[in-house]
Order: structure tokens, then C-alpha cells, then sequence
């Protein structure tokens, strides 16, 4: 994957975290556009390693119940460890379905998760 193909992959992730901590009671973003794009990537660093691990997509739809709790975790995690960018347990189960629902409009090769 080339620098610039990453880049859009990031940015489109970050603006999928946006849409969705706006409408996710229990997801908020504090921390501005650096913090999505920290979030973003820390999303797909976690969804990597979880899938090398243990060959689990994280795709909140089409991956059955395994890929929304999975999804669902990642956002949970991710709310721990990025700065500015929290996440309750209620939010990351609702933020899973959300993404879900955003990713399936996002092309292929851009997915979030």
C-alpha cells in the first residue's frame, strides 16, 4: 500500500469516527481532528493485530456476532488509549452498529474496520 493510499485510508477513517462519536450517546471527541486521526489509527492497528492473532475480521456487519463484539472492543480500547477521545461501554456497542452502518457506504479499500 502506497503512503498516499494510507493517508486516504486514515483521513476517511477519522471522518467515519467523527460522524459516528456525533451521533453515539457515550463517544465523544475532545481532543479535535488530532485525536480522530490518532484514534483512526490506533482502530487499525488494533483491528490488524486481532486479525493476525487470531484470523477475526473486526467488520462490525457481515462477520456475524464475533465481528460486532470485536469491533465493539476495539472502539473501547481505543477510547483508553487515545487522549481526548473516550468511549463507555454502552458507547462502543452502539459505535460498532454505527460504523457498521457507515462502512457499508465507505468503498473496500477504505474501510474503517
Amino acid at each position: 500500500m502506497s503512503i498516499g493510499k494510507l493517508i486516504i485510508k486514515i483521513i476517511v477513517a477519522a471522518l467515519a469516527i467523527a460522524i459516528t462519536a456525533f451521533f453515539v450517546p457515550g463517544m465523544s471527541n475532545q481532543g479535535g481532528v488530532w485525536s480522530l486521526v490518532l484514534a483512526a489509527i490506533v482502530i487499525g492497528l488494533l483491528d490488524w493485530i486481532i486479525l493476525k492473532l487470531t484470523n477475526i475480521d473486526a467488520s462490525p456487519f457481515g462477520r456475524g456476532i464475533v465481528g460486532f463484539i470485536v469491533a465493539a472492543v476495539i472502539l473501547y480500547i481505543t477510547g483508553m488509549i487515545v487522549d481526548g477521545f473516550t468511549v463507555t461501554l454502552l458507547g462502543a456497542l452502539i459505535g460498532a452498529l454505527i460504523l457498521g452502518v457507515v462502512d457499508v457506504f465507505i468503498p473496500e479499500d477504505k474501510k474503517v474496520m
